[in-house]
C-alpha cells in the first residue's frame, strides 16, 4: 500500500525506515548532519509549499530517499497504520 505525502507524491509504505518530526530533529546536530549529507547526495525530495513539519526516509530499490513535507508526523504515522491494517 502506500501513503500520501503531500503534492500528489505517495511512497510504498514497506520502504518507509522512520517518520521523523522536523522540528525536533532539526534541533539535533547528528539529525542536521544526516539531512545535509542527504541534500548533498541528492536523496531529498522536497513535497512541501510551505514549512516542512516532517521528514520520511524510505530504502526504494536500494536507494535512500529522504521526503520533506509538510504534514504532521502523528498524520503520516496514521495514514501507514491504516494502509498496514489494510493489508492485514
Amino acid at each position: 500500500m502506500y501513503i500520501h505525502l503531500g503534492n500528489d507524491v505517495a511512497v510504498r509504505t514497506n520502504t518507509i525506515i522512520g517518520i521523523f518530526d522536523f522540528d525536533h530533529c532539526s534541533v539535533d546536530k547528528r539529525s542536521r548532519s544526516f539531512l545535509n549529507k542527504a541534500q548533498k547526495n541528492g536523496e531529498v525530495i522536497d513535497v512541501t509549499q510551505d514549512l516542512p513539519k516532517s521528514f520520511i526516509v524510505t530504502a526504494e530499490e536500494k536507494k535512500k530517499r529522504v521526503y520533506i513535507t509538510n504534514v504532521s508526523p502523528a498524520t503520516l504515522t496514521k495514514r501507514a497504520e491504516q494502509s498496514r491494517q489494510i493489508e492485514d
